[in-house]
């Protein structure tokens, strides 16, 4: 950091305020503490009959490879509109949420990814301008060499354990992932 974002000072310090248990960006002409918090990931694995919805990314990192619909949570948008919207945007498709499946931490990233699953309404998806295919997959056709995340992976792990079980069920797992 370079400049204070709130006063444009170049005078900062790197330093654990008072009362304060992490080093932090503080600005010493305004006294502006910079705080740094993990991004949030939030995506939704689309079911359609005994299939998940998966898209190959267009996009860096992972091009090519296969993905649970997630990405970034926008300011002002809750996790489950978030997910919604990523479906949207990745296959062109609407879900109706039904339970949030995974909560999944890579902390030397700084990501906390939040997943769900969802009902692909009326079996209906295309390819989004983040997607060069999108494709229905039974649990035996999964491509699974070919997913681009560890998050994903645990989320298709677990739906398709949890399926046979049959139960809904929250998993929570750090980088790397074991089976909750």
């Amino acid at each position: 950091m370079n400049f204070c974002s709130n006063c444009g000072s170049a005078d900062l310090s790197y330093q654990q305020p008072a009362g304060d248990t992490h080093q932090r960006h503080v600005c010493e002409a305004c006294q502006t503490i910079h705080y740094r918090n993990p991004k949030v990931v939030t995506g939704c694995l689309p079911v359609w009959e005994d299939k998940v919805l998966l898209c190959r990314r267009a996009i860096e990192p992972a091009y090519g490879l296969w993905n649970v619909p997630s990405g970034y949570l926008e300011n002002g948008e809750s996790v489950r509109a978030g997910a919604k919207r990523e479906v949207q945007e990745e296959a062109l498709a609407e879900v109706r949420l039904d339970y949030l499946i995974t909560l999944y931490d890579i902390e030397r990233i700084n990501q906390v990814y939040l997943q769900y699953v969802g009902h692909l309404i009326e079996g209906r998806f295309g390819v989004g301008e983040e997607s060069l295919d999108a494709q229905l997959f039974t649990e035996e056709n999964v491509p699974w060499d070919e997913i681009a995340f560890t998050s994903s992976e645990f989320t298709l792990r677990n739906y398709f354990h949890d399926r046979s079980i049959p139960r809904k069920l929250l998993h929570q797992a750090s980088y790397p992932a074991v089976r909750s």
